[in-house]
Order: C-alpha cells, then sequence, then structure tokens
C-alpha cells in the first residue's frame, strides 16, 4: 500500500478530517488523532485499544509493532505500508476510526 491509499481510505470514513501534527499529516475524527501518516517511513500509526493492539502484534508481527515507550503502552501502533494489502489496511482504519468515533457516527 502506498501514502495515497492511507489518505483515500481514511477520509472515506465519517466525519474524518485530514490534519497535520509534528510534519505528518493525521487523520482526526471530533478533533481527536486516530492515525498519523509517516510518509517518508511508509507507515502509518494507529490508536488502538491495548488490548487489541496485543492481538494484532501477536498475529502479524512484520506489519504491526508498537510505537516505543509511552506512546506504544497507550496503544499507538506502527503499521508498515510494505507488505499491507488493502483488507489489512481498511481494517486497521475502522479499528481505530470506531475507537475515538461518537457513538452517533459508529451505528
Amino acid at each position: 500500500m502506498r501514502p495515497e491509499d492511507v489518505r483515500a481510505l481514511a477520509l472515506m470514513l465519517p466525519g474524518v478530517e485530514e490534519g497535520a501534527h509534528m510534519g505528518h499529516p493525521d487523520f482526526r475524527i471530533g478533533g481527536r488523532i486516530f492515525a498519523t501518516l509517516w510518509i517518508d517511513d511508509e507507515r502509518v500509526v494507529l490508536k488502538f485499544p491495548a488490548e487489541h493492539q496485543a492481538l494484532l502484534v501477536e498475529a502479524e508481527p512484520d506489519l504491526f509493532d508498537p510505537v516505543p515507550g509511552a506512546w506504544g503502552r497507550r496503544g499507538w501502533t506502527n503499521l508498515s505500508l510494505d507488505g499491507a494489502d488493502e483488507e489489512t489496511l481498511r481494517s486497521a482504519l475502522l479499528t481505530a476510526w470506531r475507537y475515538l468515533a461518537p457513538e452517533a457516527l459508529r451505528d
């Protein structure tokens, strides 16, 4: 997958707005960041519940790994775009979006 794919898929989700922080494009729902795109590193950083992060890292360690330090312990997770297919990317973005989206949008 490519960074353009992340942008296109993220912006398809209801209520998502693109922003930026720390020099990287990010995607927000209700002002809260659920994904940050690291274009040069060909990865997207996603916010997951800690339990979901653990499942992904165990199931697909070549694609998913926790962000180092406290951010990773809070559920922030790297997804390598090199090797990720569209289904994996879509699912990861949707899960991160659902984690932070208001209930009215999730239904």
